[in-house]
């Protein structure tokens, strides 16, 4: 079993370590009533100061399996743009990012009568990548000095609303890498590209009933994920309550789940709750008891909005 562990162990640092590097892994974070860490143009949507924090424990039962935590805030200035910041820690095996974005979004209004709206938004991040050598003497012990690196980058995004219909498209990473002090086999362009879109069906009870897609593609190597996600919401006056389910898979290998489970939340007055679980349906699963997260919140300093835009 520990043969197996550890040659578990560094096929996951294989694959994941070069894959983590500027790209933070994305599961049901966004679908936390938080759209705003995926996509900057959501930066000042809402009529308050927008906090969440977030804690993302991947397959849990193997050791140094991917760990995130996560602080992010969001707020109007204005009648019509809005700011943001999105700090973070990943860790995952014996490699660790630490960044931040910082983000400014602009909101138009296309048409009063229809609800039309349109929001643009820029993202600058910073990203300090890191092995943790300290580490290594099972594995090469040849590692002996401190292997860091920081990054610098963008990110851009647009977001459409009509109604109750919305639409955003975001690019990651608009900058290529500077591959001047990498290895050959080191990957270029980071850029990856994720679409989110949705539809609130409403009833006359204050019953909603919500069911979006999110889909990824990684410029370096051509992945690509598809989410196809349904929340139930119950609203009593400012507070509410919801279920609901997430469901991931590959695009090249449509309708065989990689990602599956369960999620939860409720906002009571100013603070808010979310929890989601998900199953990795891969050669993993008879190995790990899943993915956790939890979405702790908080709404403050509420006032009206002076423009329809960023409600």
């Amino acid at each position: 079993m520990k043969k197996l562990n550890l040659i578990m162990l560094l096929c996951l640092m294989g694959t994941l370590a070069r894959a983590q590097e500027l790209t933070i892994p994305t599961y049901t974070q966004y679908l936390a009533d938080n759209p705003f860490i995926m996509a900057p143009a959501y930066a000042g949507i809402g009529e308050n100061i927008k906090v969440r924090v977030n804690g993302l424990t991947q397959w849990v039962g193997i050791k140094d399996a991917p760990d995130n935590q996560s602080v992010s805030g969001d707020m109007r200035i204005g009648d019509r743009s809005g700011i943001g910041a999105f700090i973070y820690n990943d860790k995952n095996g014996y490699t660790n990012q630490f960044g931040a974005k910082f983000s400014y979004a602009h909101h138009l209004t296309l048409n009063y009568k229809t609800d039309s709206f349109l929001s643009l938004g820029l993202s600058y991040n910073i990203n300090t990548f890191r092995l943790d050598y300290e580490e290594f003497n099972g594995f090469d012990s040849s590692v002996t000095d401190d292997r860091k690196t920081i990054n610098h980058n963008f990110d851009v995004s647009a977001l459409y609303r009509l109604n109750e219909f919305y639409i955003s498209l975001n690019i990651n990473n608009l900058l290529n890498k500077d591959l001047k002090i990498y290895a050959t086999n080191e990957p270029g362009r980071l850029r990856n590209y994720q679409v989110y879109a949705g539809y609130v069906f409403k009833n006359n009870n204050d019953f909603e009933i919500e069911p979006s897609t999110y889909v990824q593609y990684f410029e370096s190597d051509g992945r690509s994920t598809t989410d196809i996600n349904v929340k139930f919401r119950k609203r009593d006056r400012e507070n509410y309550y919801w279920a609901g389910v997430s469901y991931r898979f590959l695009n090249d290998q449509f309708m065989q789940p990689l990602n599956l489970g369960p999620m939860v939340g409720l906002k009571v007055n100013k603070f808010y709750f979310a929890y989601s679980y998900q199953v990795t349906i891969n050669d993993f699963f008879g190995y790990n008891s899943g993915t956790h997260m939890i979405t702790l919140g908080l709404d403050i300093f509420q006032g009206p909005g002076e423009c329809s835009c960023t409600l």
